[in-house]
């Protein structure tokens, strides 16, 4: 091997990553602690490294120098020597080779290996068992195809590109698992034609899999353990930023929007006693956050076994640059933040003005992006629903457990669900946001499948290797009178009914509504809820075993609500705390036909909810729920002489239509476990 003590002066300003110019490249990397770093450049086939360079120049923690000859498709990795104190946080080891925290490719994918482990003093070369990152000369898209705005009421397909796409027959068996599947007209033409405006697609980063799995014959399907975060995973990405570019265009051309879920809350490199694959080499101590009392122990408030310490300036760097690579050279059109409390965490707590949160906010390039946060982390204090400022939106579990809880059969619940069905001013009128800063779910990828919901009352985990331990134990599920799969016709029946009644009340919210992909296909996951580990057809959508009535039924209630902008508004209805102004924009009455008052709220297992006619935002609505598992009789409220009340939705029947011919007279029946809606129409 060459080694080349000292590279030329830099070219230009001194930035984090590889930066081509003529002749070469200046290098950048962040290290506040190392007492040196080096480049190491690799064969093109990878498998050998010919030189490594000392990265001489220093600028507070930058380490820099202008590498020559460094040209796009260069493989290279880094190195960091400095001190081994892991009682100090220091974890510095020469014979790791590291993937740089801002290269934009890598060659193979990470393969956990005990060799990546091993402490100093044990350590072999690393090299053999990690990627090489990849010099890339990337071209931003044009301007026009950045931030791109579908102008329809807003519906989220959350969508696992594997899961997803491994066995679909419409996409060719070399295509199948990858982001080029995506761009396949037939995987188009299933998304828009459930109504969908925004698909959000779950980690794409490259990652690896947690240590435990190998052992145990199980690998990571999710994604949420990412390495490095601009660098997209070779299984998922073939060609790179291309797939990803590819898949945005063909999605923007359907009218279509594109948001990434991504993880600045870890990395996959564990606890303490996890692999040294980037950050950890570079500088341990600078970007993780430690326990205060002992610097020898990585706090963990993710779960993951570490937690980037995202209050200091190197970690935000990488953060912001990583969104406006995305951004710049995909045209992606927003972001979902897995954890994203974490960004927001300093020694001091949770703070929705920190800084790195106020970056992204008020970041020009990114300012027209949609920012979803997962607002909650396992830390101390980490739940923070609500707590975000109005710039970001935020996954609403309290719509998901509320919604559940209500149809379960709970008690007092009637009152919070029709605060659920209103926007949830409860939790985001005080931060100056409207419903739509809350992301409404029935069923997200961490968790039961709809169908499991109304199938399993206990989770089913054994496949996860943890003896059924893993996953939330308290689901607020239940499984019409048979645990798990059956064959008895009448149960099948009465959880299809169950799903449609949570579909219907999803759809019927104000509020972004939000669906995992497959969830209307009824597909199951066999009761599992934390499905991490289980990339096999236990996540895999099973393409010839669909429900097909399902599928209309959601593609009828988005174009229902399409129909009705009044659902779609972001603002709170004016009747939404209950009032019983016949005036109000929703009015709530009871079963009997009268208005709801304050003591009324706990006993009741139906409402009903009135949507006032508003100009530009459709008609009138009339919405019945009946929880119980018989048929009741509603009153509905009496039009003038020459107005009616024409059916457009009985989840019951899965009918759901711009108007059919039944009318509501003065008393109706509304059949168990349903949802129904009418119109104000003009009779002729």
């Amino acid at each position: 091997m060459e080694l080349i003590a000292q590279p030329l002066q830099l070219r230009a300003p001194a930035q984090p990553g590889v930066r081509l110019l003529n002749g070469g490249a200046n290098i950048g990397v962040v290290s506040r602690h190392a007492h040196a770093v080096w480049f190491c450049q690799f064969t093109a086939n990878g498998e050998s490294e010919i030189a490594r360079w000392r990265l001489a120049g220093r600028d507070g923690d930058m380490y820099h120098g202008f590498v020559p000859g460094v040209q796009a498709g260069t493989l290279y990795g880094l190195r960091a020597d400095g001190p081994w104190e892991p009682q100090s946080g220091h974890r510095f080891d020469p014979q790791k080779l590291l993937a740089d925290p801002y290269a934009t490719r890598i060659d193979r994918p990470f393969v956990h290996r005990s060799e990546l482990c091993l402490p100093r003093e044990h350590a072999v070369d690393s090299a053999p068992f990690m990627p090489r990152c990849i010099v890339e000369d990337l071209k931003p898209v044009p301007s026009s195809s950045q931030t791109f705005k579908s102008g329809r009421p807003e519906f989220i397909y959350e969508l696992g590109v594997k899961s997803f796409t491994m066995l679909h027959p419409g996409v060719p068996p070399d295509q199948r698992g990858t982001l080029e599947a995506l761009a396949n007209p037939a995987v188009i033409e299933h998304v828009l034609g459930l109504g969908v405006t925004h698909v959000e697609l779950m980690p794409i980063a490259a990652f690896i899999d947690e240590r435990h799995l190998p052992p145990l014959g199980l690998s990571n399907a999710w994604g949420y353990n990412p390495v490095c975060y601009m660098a997209l995973d070779p299984r998922l990405a073939p060609r790179g930023m291309d797939s990803l570019r590819a898949a945005v265009e063909a999605f923007h051309a359907a009218g279509l929007s594109v948001i990434l879920d991504v993880v600045f809350n870890h990395t996959g490199e564990s606890d303490e006693h996890g692999a040294t694959l980037s950050l950890r080499g570079l500088d341990n101590a600078l970007y993780f956050r430690h326990a205060r009392e002992d610097a020898a122990r990585l706090v963990n408030d993710t779960g993951c076994g570490n937690t980037l310490a995202c209050e200091r300036p190197a970690v935000q760097n990488l953060v912001m640059e990583t969104l406006r690579h995305f951004v710049r050279y995909a045209g992606v059109d927003g972001f979902r933040f897995d954890l994203a409390t974490v960004m927001g965490r300093s020694d001091a707590g949770f703070d929705p003005r920190a800084p790195l949160l106020e970056a992204i906010a008020g970041d020009d390039e990114l300012s027209r992006c949609m920012m979803i946060a997962e607002p909650w982390d396992v830390g101390l204090g980490g739940y923070c629903l609500g707590d975000f400022s109005a710039r970001w939106r935020e996954w609403n579990d309290r719509y998901r457990d509320d919604v559940r809880r209500f149809w379960k059969g709970e008690s007092g619940m009637t009152g919070a669900l029709a605060t659920r069905l209103a926007g949830s001013s409860d939790i985001f009128a005080a931060k100056g946001g409207g419903p739509a800063a809350g992301i409404n779910f029935l069923a997200a990828h961490d968790g039961f499948t709809l169908r499991d919901l109304v199938s399993y009352a206990q989770r089913r985990n054994h496949a996860n290797g943890e003896d059924n331990r893993d996953g939330a134990q308290e689901n607020h599920s239940w499984n019409c009178g048979v645990e798990g799969a059956t064959q008895d016709p009448s149960i099948e029946a009465a959880r299809s009914q169950d799903m449609r009644a949570l579909l219907a009340t999803l759809f019927l919210s104000r509020g972004a509504p939000m669906l995992t992909a497959g969830d209307e296909l009824g597909r199951t996951q066999l009761g599992n809820n934390n499905a991490y580990a289980q990339d096999n057809h236990i996540t895999w959508l099973d393409w010839g075993n669909t429900d097909e009535s399902l599928k209309a039924f959601v593609q009828n209630l988005s174009r229902l609500r399409a129909m009705f902008p009044t659902l779609s508004l972001n603002e709170f209805y004016a009747g939404s705390q209950r009032g019983n102004s016949t005036s109000a924009d929703i009015v709530w009455r009871k079963p009997d036909g009268t208005f709801i008052q304050s003591q009324d709220w706990h006993d009741l297992s139906g409402l009903q909810m009135t949507l006032a006619a508003l100009p530009d935002n459709g008609p009138a609505l009339h919405i019945v729920i009946n929880r119980h598992h018989e048929t009741t009789q509603f009153k509905v409220p009496v039009l003038q002489q020459d107005r009616s009340w024409r059916l457009i939705l009985d989840s019951s029947r899965g009918v759901c239509a711009s108007g059919c011919n039944e009318y509501a007279s003065e008393d109706i029946m509304v059949p168990a476990r349903t949802v129904c809606a009418w119109m104000e129409f003009l009779r002729n």
